[in-house]
């Protein structure tokens, strides 16, 4: 039970990092194939292997960082909604919170009723609050920093899939569409892990993720055939 606690906990880090770094980094090897398409020899593998990683660590750190950045200043901002409701006296976050309850479809007198019973507890007041007034979600769970670890850990795992045939066989012909399938195969398993976590169709996860790599891979293709093009 462990795993897919730890993969429910960081699905959004693992989903976001992964996804970006597989699509991005497999656009770099579209994008060779592209230009190859197009008889650009001197385009080698040599140049996949320097841009993809490249691209790898600068980009997943940027990702990572991002992510860090993102939830650091998610959780300043609640801090400091939190802090204006605890200078509130109890009887005015019982009004706001009976207001924002009302919003959400209660009667008044049923919302007066379920705010005064929340506000015995000033946390659950405020957090509610904040919930429903503001819509702001309590930053229960993992530190920032955590969070940005994963995603760049995630951003480098996931990408490396789509470089790693260049590594093993760099002058081999049919190396790309070694890369191709390998990068297919990682979106499926991405879609398969977002399948465990949230227990959703598992055609739609993994298809998700196909058809997004598939399009974003014919877009680089396209463009590194295009740019090749006018050389």
């Amino acid at each position: 039970m462990a795993a897919p606690n730890l993969i429910q906990t960081f699905l959004r880090q693992i989903t976001y990092g992964g996804n970006d770094g597989i699509i991005t980094t497999f656009a770099i090897v579209a994008g060779f194939a592209g230009a190859q398409a197009e008889g650009v020899a001197e385009v080698g593998a040599v140049a996949v292997l320097i841009f993809g990683m490249a691209n790898l660590i600068a980009d997943g750190f940027s990702m990572g960082l991002g992510e860090f950045l993102s939830d650091r200043s998610t959780r300043a901002l609640w801090r400091g909604r939190a802090a204006r409701i605890d200078r509130q006296s109890a009887r005015e976050t019982q009004a706001d919170l009976a207001a924002a309850l009302m919003t959400e479809g209660l009667s008044p007198d049923a919302a007066a009723r379920a705010a005064e019973a929340i506000a015995t507890s000033p946390a659950l007041a405020r957090d509610m609050t904040l919930r429903y007034r503001d819509n702001a979600e309590t930053p229960h769970g993992a530190p920032p920093a955590l969070r940005g670890l994963v995603t760049f850990a995630s951003f480098l795992a996931f990408g490396l899939i789509p470089i790693l045939p260049f590594f093993l066989a760099p002058d081999h012909p049919s190396t790309p569409w070694v890369s191709a399938a390998a990068t297919l195969l990682a979106l499926a398993l991405l879609g398969l892990l977002r399948w465990r976590a949230t227990r959703e169709s598992a055609a739609r996860a993994v298809g998700e993720t196909l058809i997004l790599g598939a399009l974003c891979a014919a877009l680089a293709f396209g463009a590194g055939n295009i740019v090749a093009g006018l050389g």
